[in-house]
């Protein structure tokens, strides 16, 4: 007589850093989801810069005198800077800007660019073995605290900005230096994420 051993089952190895295995988890796996996205975030981001860096070169200067606007002076300024921009620019020219940048291009611009710079992280971090083992939570934690802060950074200086412009009573030594500063933060705050990008970008390739 001969006798059947049962067939050994395939088995088929788990596969860790798949998302689609974490569903359950939720929040995390919608935003670990975004560097599948990273390239046309990336392009939308441009094209709204874009957008932006016309209007300040091409109108915003002209009803300014030739003067940069508050919000693109990386190193800040002094309060009698501030005051000079807002009294050339006057009712007519504060009321443009506040319209068609802090209430249009500005308010999307930065939960855009955090948005693209969530996906990069993830997708350039994802590239690296010991990044990609991490568990979902933690690369999206991850990618969350180092863009998170410049979003605040950047919503309170464009309210701070807007209040300036929207009331002249309110442009005092203060409250332009509260400007001032919530500008310098927002920019150290944004260069966090890029670099960490620029340095995820570097090692992926090296790994490659």
């Amino acid at each position: 007589m001969t006798s059947r051993l049962p067939a050994k089952a395939r088995t088929i190895p788990a596969e860790p850093d798949r998302p689609e295995q974490y569903a359950y988890w939720g929040l995390p796996v919608t935003i670990l989801r975004l560097s599948r996205h990273a390239a046309a975030l990336c392009f939308v981001s441009a094209a709204v810069f874009i957008a932006m860096t016309a209007l300040e070169f091409l109108y915003f200067r002209q009803l300014s005198g030739g003067l940069p606007s508050l919000d693109v002076r990386i190193t800040g300024f002094a309060p009698d800077e501030g005051m000079a921009w807002l009294t050339s620019l006057g009712r007519r020219g504060s009321e443009i800007i506040l319209v068609w940048h802090y209430l249009t291009f500005d308010l999307l611009f930065p939960a855009l660019l955090s948005v693209t710079m969530v996906s990069l992280i993830l997708a350039t971090g994802r590239r690296m073995k010991s990044f990609r083992t991490l568990p979902v939570q933690l690369q999206s934690i991850f990618a969350l605290m180092l863009v998170l802060p410049y979003t605040f950074a950047d919503y309170a200086q464009n309210i701070a900005v807007a209040s300036l412009l929207s009331d002249f009573l309110t442009a005092n030594p203060d409250s332009l230096s509260l400007a001032s500063s919530l500008i310098v933060t927002k920019f150290a705050l944004l260069a966090i994420p890029l670099i960490v990008i620029a340095v995820f970008t570097v090692a992926g390739q090296k790994q490659r």
